[in-house]
């Protein structure tokens, strides 16, 4: 299961690129917002001390957010016997 997490993880984002230049923030932060809880794109900037600015990685950062909550629920749900 932990190797088809970083598959998932890895073919997202493979460098650590900047999401948003407004606030310079990379991918990897976004992505360690929703692990700490973080449901969206506003509650993951909040988590960083930001805000959205101009919009234009919106689209972007919420799938991040999106793709590492999914990620999460996937690592932790029970197992079945």
């Amino acid at each position: 299961m932990r190797n088809l997490l970083q598959i998932i993880r890895t073919s997202i984002v493979c460098e650590p690129m900047i999401v948003c230049s407004c606030n310079v923030i990379r991918a990897e932060e976004i992505r360690e917002a929703a692990r700490d809880g973080a449901d969206s794109c506003e509650e993951a900037y909040a988590y960083l001390g930001c805000g959205l600015q101009c919009g234009g990685c919106e689209s972007h950062a919420e799938a991040l957010v999106s793709a590492e909550r999914a990620c999460h629920r996937l690592a932790f749900a029970p197992r079945a016997a």
